[in-house]
């Protein structure tokens, strides 16, 4: 592990190098809201997990296909000097890559990473458009409503969940509160 990888001011300025939509950063910060909070919750390290979090989709908007993302982020971080393992957790985090999820990380992020997006979703479509009136009910709800968030992966949210080992309804109720404790930056 490089010093730079814990650096959130460091891992934040490559993202916001590649990263101009408002809605992807937002998308980020979700992300690593839950992963920090997986990482305090499993006595891992916050910095550097949270930053895999932030990185995990920089690369997407300026090379959003599959032949390109996350391939096109890896070798950018390659070239910054990022280690292999923080590189293979960004790279695990999408199944056509073939990187296999074998560390709590990397399972983390997988997990964390859809859901995030999904919940997000769903505060949006609350009357006060806030997180604090999101519940898991709801997020059940809208999980079985196909036209609801359509690109979401439905089979990747309970395939991350029980590759963490968790129940749906736990996850779904950590990274609601994980993404309470980002609200302001969420715009939630």
């Amino acid at each position: 592990m490089n010093d730079f990888e814990r650096d959130r001011e460091f891992c934040h300025s490559i993202l916001t190098e590649y990263t101009k939509s408002e809605s992807l950063l937002k998308h980020a910060y979700a992300v690593e809201a839950c992963v920090r909070a997986y990482a305090k919750k499993f006595g891992e390290d916050e910095e550097y997990w949270g930053n895999v979090a932030l990185l995990h989709d920089f690369d997407y908007e300026k090379f959003p296909s599959a032949e390109e993302h996350p391939y096109k982020g890896a070798e950018i971080l390659r070239e910054n000097g990022f280690s292999e393992d923080f590189i293979n957790a960004i790279l695990s985090h999408a199944d056509y890559t073939g990187v296999e999820r074998k560390t709590l990380l990397q399972k983390t992020l997988f997990a964390c990473d859809e859901l995030a997006g999904f919940i997000t979703a769903v505060a949006l479509v609350r009357p006060s458009k806030s997180i604090e009136e999101v519940k898991v009910k709801s997020v059940k709800k809208k999980l079985k409503d196909k036209a609801f968030a359509r690109a979401v992966s439905r089979e990747d949210i309970y395939k991350g969940a029980e590759e963490l080992g968790v129940t749906l309804d736990d996850h779904i109720a950590f990274c609601i509160e994980a993404m309470k404790g980002a609200k302001d930056k969420l715009g939630l």
